[in-house]
């Protein structure tokens, strides 16, 4: 009797809600074979446990260990292409999640990896840089700059080494696509800082990785191994080093800068610019810092030409977006869309609206340093010059929704207090900027605040938004200045007159 294939998750959001509990129950019956693959992204469906038939894979959700007669006898599965959530995207970098199990090279390679990276090695550094100019690629972090420019930089600055850096110190609320392609596609990562290497020269590679990912630590370390076992790790003829170093915990150090500075040993502290990394950065040296999904994103780029990518998005924003969706939505997951649509066509076609019995209030995009937006203003379209026009930012794709339970002033105050606390204390507007936002803040909470306690607060938020030394700073003023400007009341109701 042949063995069925049932496959499951080995993502830390899926094991969390139940795919590991199916494997231990299972791991020891007879008649199947269990395949931990990476994930698909619609953790609402979890557990969510998969087989083959003829039509394609077969899913059955919210699992438990006693649906196993059912699902070795076929019934009651859904075909996965049927999912609305999941037929509803255009995936690209996460086009073979779920497929995919994670440390397999050869699973990789037959869902297309390796074919970028084959693609740069035929070619020369600057036709590579080329390529991404064409592809009009920008970062995927929170700066969105583009990302040809600081590859040309690095690569015509003269240096005895260069080094190429993955910042996946991945610390938004709401976010975990990162962790998603460490955890489960970690090749094409490595894939992507390979073609990046090539590019400008480097010889070395640094992952940073989020103190809290131990998972992925554990998973990228075991890729970086097979790759190396079979002979992927060579830059120009010459070997190519990935080492894997664990964060600080520290929320500051996902900005570039103070990245380098504890990659190097030192407290996590931003630096001053000019000069930027890619002239002189890890070690004084030519140094391309990006985030785990940019350069995820560079592997089908090569393969597939940049202007098949410059043709997905708008006009300033081309190639797709990956969003995390969260809070008090129906269907919480990950998305890959190209930008373009509605932060309102997100919600309703992807999160179907709020959860039973939740009227929405806002929703903030971009970590904890977003503005927040309100049912009137979701009709923006989610790219990012028209996320600039409003004053907002895109971050890293994180979309988290309140509903009308929540406390426009203690969501404030507790945005201001995690500043304050993740503050490097480099600058003066953030350290002292952040604690006196949070006291006032704190002062209307008690009832003892003013009129001109309010007027204190946007003046010092305005002062933080343009002296600040790096995004923590200056972004740190935006949610609560819009919440102080969409909610009025809640603030002004608790004000002495």
């Amino acid at each position: 009797m042949s063995r069925v294939r049932l496959y499951l998750s080995n993502d830390t959001s899926s094991c969390a809600a139940g795919t590991e509990r199916l494997a231990e129950a299972w791991r020891q019956r007879s008649g199947i074979e269990l395949v931990r693959t990476s994930s698909r992204g619609a953790f609402y469906l979890e557990p969510m446990v998969e087989r083959d038939s003829p039509e394609g894979r077969l899913a059955w959700c919210h699992v438990t260990a006693d649906d196993l007669p059912r699902i070795l006898a076929g019934d009651g599965g859904i075909p996965v292409s049927t999912i609305p959530f999941l037929s509803k995207q255009t995936r690209h970098t996460f086009v073979s999640f779920g497929m995919t199990e994670p440390l397999s090279l050869e699973a990789y390679q037959a869902q297309g990896g390796l074919a970028g990276l084959r693609k740069a090695r035929q070619v020369s550094p600057s036709a590579i840089i080329e390529e991404i100019k064409t592809s009009r690629l920008r970062g995927r972090g929170g700066a969105a700059f583009p990302v040809w420019k600081k590859w040309d930089v690095a690569a015509t600055t003269q240096a005895d080494r260069k080094y190429v850096v993955a910042n996946a110190d991945e610390g938004d609320a709401g976010t975990y696509c990162d962790r998603m392609i460490m955890e489960g596609d970690p090749f094409r990562l490595i894939e992507g800082m390979l073609i990046c290497a090539r590019a400008i020269g480097a010889g070395a590679g640094y992952i940073y990785c989020r103190q809290e990912y131990p998972a992925a630590t554990v998973c990228l370390r075991a890729a970086i191994r097979a790759a190396g076992e079979a002979g992927w790790l060579e830059s120009g003829g010459q070997p190519f080093t990935i080492e894997v170093v664990s964060g600080a915990g520290s929320y500051v150090c996902g900005e570039e800068t103070a990245l380098l500075e504890s990659l190097e040993g030192r407290r996590g502290v931003v630096r001053a610019r000019p000069p930027h990394p890619a002239q002189s950065g890890l070690y004084g040296r030519p140094t391309i810092v990006s985030n785990v999904l940019t350069f995820a994103t560079i592997p089908n780029i090569l393969a597939r030409g940049g202007a098949w990518h410059a043709s997905l998005g708008t006009e300033g924003s081309r190639g797709t977006i990956a969003l995390q969706l969260g809070g008090r939505v129906k269907q919480p997951g990950l998305l890959e869309i190209p930008f373009g649509l509605t932060l309102r066509e997100v919600l309703d076609q992807f999160g179907l609206g709020m959860a039973d019995g939740a009227r929405l209030k806002a929703v903030q995009v971009g970590g904890p340093l977003g503005s927040l937006f309100t049912d009137a203003q979701l009709d923006i379209p989610i790219c990012f010059d028209e996320f600039a026009k409003a004053d907002a930012i895109l971050g890293h794709g994180g979309i988290v929704v309140f509903d009308d339970q929540t406390d426009m002033l203690e969501l404030s105050r507790h945005l201001m207090a995690f500043v304050a606390d993740e503050s490097c204390g480099k600058c003066v507007p953030c350290r002292i900027g952040s604690l006196r936002a949070r006291e006032i803040l704190e002062t209307i909470q008690s009832g003892q605040a003013t009129e001109a306690d309010l007027s204190l607060l946007t003046e010092l938020g305005d002062t933080m938004k343009a002296t600040s030394l790096c995004a923590l700073g200056s972004r740190a003023p935006y949610p609560v200045l819009s919440a102080l400007q969409q909610f009025p009341v809640e603030f002004r109701s608790r004000v002495r007159s």
